[in-house]
């Protein structure tokens, strides 16, 4: 069974940094794909940043320069760095695993970020 745990949200006030972990079991991680998302009251979910199996990475618009996206292979771990916080990045963000050959599509939980003003 596959799982995919978030952590490391909280509330920080704007200017400030925190770096989100995604835990992935039940998977071969290596090979897949994985997509920060995030997804603000009455607000669609957006792609934050991805990160490919052979670390390629893309960002947000509203995010690049700020946020880095990493991964450890022998860990299953998936990070974001988040610096320079705005109270504009305040959203549930969620981890995304998933094969852009198969239809393997997995969301963590999701893990509240708030930035205060």
């Amino acid at each position: 069974q596959v799982q995919l745990v978030e952590s490391g949200g909280g509330l920080v006030q704007a200017g400030g940094s925190l770096r989100l972990s995604c835990a992935a079991s039940g998977i071969g991680f290596s090979v897949y794909v994985v997509d920060w998302h995030r997804q603000a009251p009455g607000k669609q979910r957006e792609l934050v940043a991805r990160i490919t199996s052979g670390g390629s990475t893309n960002y947000g618009d509203s995010v690049n320069g700020r946020f880095t996206i990493s991964r450890d292979n022998a860990k299953n771990t998936v990070y974001l760095q988040m610096n320079s916080l705005k109270p504009e990045d305040t959203a549930v963000y969620y981890c995304r695993v998933h094969s852009p050959y198969t239809t393997a599509d997995y969301w963590g939980q999701g893990t509240q970020v708030t930035v205060s003003s």
